[in-house]
């Protein structure tokens, strides 16, 4: 890059000759959401995560469904400054179990993201990185070692998609995520926006799940969620639910045991069911839990098989409330 010249994420920048990250310590604004909308359903369920984002992103989506953050080319997206001890004490005093970098991609504000992760840990808040997961072999360990879950956008399982529609590459991202789950310790649950004519084909969709049952194991969970028309794809219907079962049926035929449809109503594929005894463990209403039938230590209360994740004794309480907060009142 020329001297003041930007990157194609837009936050790395020329300045006096070294490649510096432009957006550190400001944020497009904080929020409170319920884990589940990360989407993580088996990562502390119930609970209170603080989310935000920067701007930017190192990819080039047509069919963003954060478009006005991640593509902003404007630093006023960025409204909200914060250094990462401040985010720390505001996740304690709202009540959060954890801190989601989240609405755009965090490796690409690594660095805010890493001193966050470091900052949460000492007051034992647990971090989440929302992630396309499109990061290099020599940055990964770094990233990652600050996390505690992450919820990794799988877009589809063709090159032809990923060069076409993103402007990226599919086996990066299966490299990084084979690493993810059998190197690290960092839980793992794999999301698809499926699009109409794009990437929800039967045979699409059976390949990418018999890929996860080889190479990841059957306990990463899948969701599948409805696209809805946005960005420069304003030319495709919606999602239809039945392909989101659809999708659904096929990652449990494969061999997945938690599968889970999204941005759609449908209490049985969203609720967690135990995979050897067909036990309901956890029902869903949206983002509200109604049922609970896990023992305190995560196995299912009629067969006594474990669940896999990140449960506590009890579910949390949070709901399907999303509360804005400004993090000026914790300075």
């Amino acid at each position: 890059m020329k001297p003041g010249q930007r990157g194609a994420c837009f936050v790395r920048a020329n300045i006096d000759g070294q490649v510096m990250l432009t957006t550190y310590g400001r944020s497009s604004g904080y929020c409170i959401d319920p884990i589940e909308k990360k989407p993580l359903n088996h990562f502390l369920p119930g609970t209170p995560v603080l989310s935000f984002g920067t701007a930017g992103c190192n990819l080039a989506c047509k069919f963003c469904q954060n478009w006005d953050i991640s593509k902003s080319r404007e630093l006023d997206t960025l409204m909200d400054r914060a250094d990462p001890g401040i985010i720390a004490r505001a996740a304690v005093a709202t009540g959060c179990r954890s801190v989601a970098f989240t609405y755009n991609d965090p490796v690409i504000f690594h660095e805010y993201a890493q001193d966050v992760a470091a900052a949460c840990r000492a007051q034992d808040i647990r971090t989440v990185a929302v992630t396309a997961n499109y990061i290099s072999e020599a940055a990964r360990a770094e990233f990652y070692a600050g996390m505690d879950a992450a919820n990794v956008d799988l877009k589809a399982f063709t090159e032809r998609f990923y060069h076409r529609l993103t402007g990226a590459h599919l086996q990066p991202v299966l490299d990084n995520l084979e690493w993810l789950v059998k190197e690290t310790s960092v839980w793992v649950e794999l999301t698809t926006l499926l699009i109409p004519g794009e990437n929800d084909s039967d045979a699409e969709i059976r390949q990418m799940c018999d890929w996860v049952v080889e190479h990841l194991g059957p306990k990463v969970p899948m969701h599948f969620t409805a696209f809805h028309p946005d960005f420069r794809m304003t030319d495709h219907p919606p999602t239809p639910v039945e392909t989101l079962r659809r999708a659904r049926r096929n990652a449990l035929d494969a061999g997945i045991h938690y599968a889970y449809t999204g941005n759609a109503h449908d209490p049985d594929g969203q609720s967690t069911w135990c995979h050897a005894c067909g036990q309901r463990l956890i029902g869903r209403a949206g983002y509200r839990i109604d049922s609970w039938n896990l023992t305190p230590e995560g196995r299912c209360n009629v067969c006594a098989t474990p669940a896999s994740g990140v449960f506590e004794p009890a579910h949390g309480h949070w709901g399907p409330r999303r509360l804005p907060i400004r993090l000026a009142e914790y300075a």
